[in-house]
């Protein structure tokens, strides 16, 4: 996707993908991959989720990464947090304590920008890329993530000729496929969400998966 289509998005607040309660799957599945509190956790895309204020409060620093400035100002302001901001080459670092999130381009990050990351977090990333994106998404995620390190992924799962993404379909194969040659991947979740999304019933979709990938670095 264009970076104008975000930004227009962020700019007319139509922000669909963003929840209102902390992900059910971070809570459940998280404690699988054994992170270590003061461990840094990178959430890739992270728009203004609160997920990411869970995860301070389980005790990890973590790095989020977001293109749309309005986001990153919006999560900071709705948690009551008044951030430094430091321009660092082409991105604006915006840090309060154990969080810091990276505006800009995603894959103008390096490792040495965000740090040792051992663990990552992605419930928006890789389903907001169109089909032709995904693989230069999983080198880039491949590049930035420490050599030991292991995350959670959520997907959505759906007829994708019923409805027009984003958020796009990712079905399981194509999970392994994009993920397996550098992680050892395992699908530990997928619940039917289609009740709870009026967009998807509107638009005419007969199936919803929500699905949980536990995943390690080989």
């Amino acid at each position: 996707m264009e970076p104008q289509f975000w930004h227009e998005r962020w700019a007319i607040n139509q922000i669909g993908f963003n929840q209102s309660e902390v992900n059910r799957y971070l809570v459940m599945f998280w404690p699988q991959l054994t992170v270590k509190p003061g461990e840094r956790v990178f959430v890739p895309l992270c728009g203004k989720t609160i997920d990411m204020h869970w995860l301070l409060h389980q005790g990890f620093h973590v790095v989020g990464a977001e293109l749309s400035e309005t986001a990153v100002a919006a999560w900071f302001s709705e948690g009551g947090l008044t951030p430094e901001i430091e321009e660092r080459g082409l991105f604006k670092v915006y840090r309060h304590g154990e969080c810091e999130i990276w505006c800009g381009d995603f894959f103008a990050l390096t490792a040495k920008d965000i740090g040792e990351c051992t663990a990552f977090y992605d419930r928006a990333a890789l389903i907001a890329m169109p089909e032709q994106m995904r693989w230069q998404y999983v080198q880039q995620l491949n590049r930035l993530m420490a050599e030991d390190s292991c995350g959670l992924l959520i997907t959505l799962d759906y007829d994708q000729s019923q409805v027009a993404g984003p958020p796009f379909s990712v079905d399981e194969d194509e999970v392994q496929q994009l993920l397996s040659p550098e992680w050892r991947v395992k699908l530990v979740g997928d619940w039917d969400v289609l009740e709870k999304s009026a967009k998807f019933k509107q638009a005419g979709a007969t199936r919803l998966m929500e699905c949980a990938y536990r995943m390690f670095r080989r």
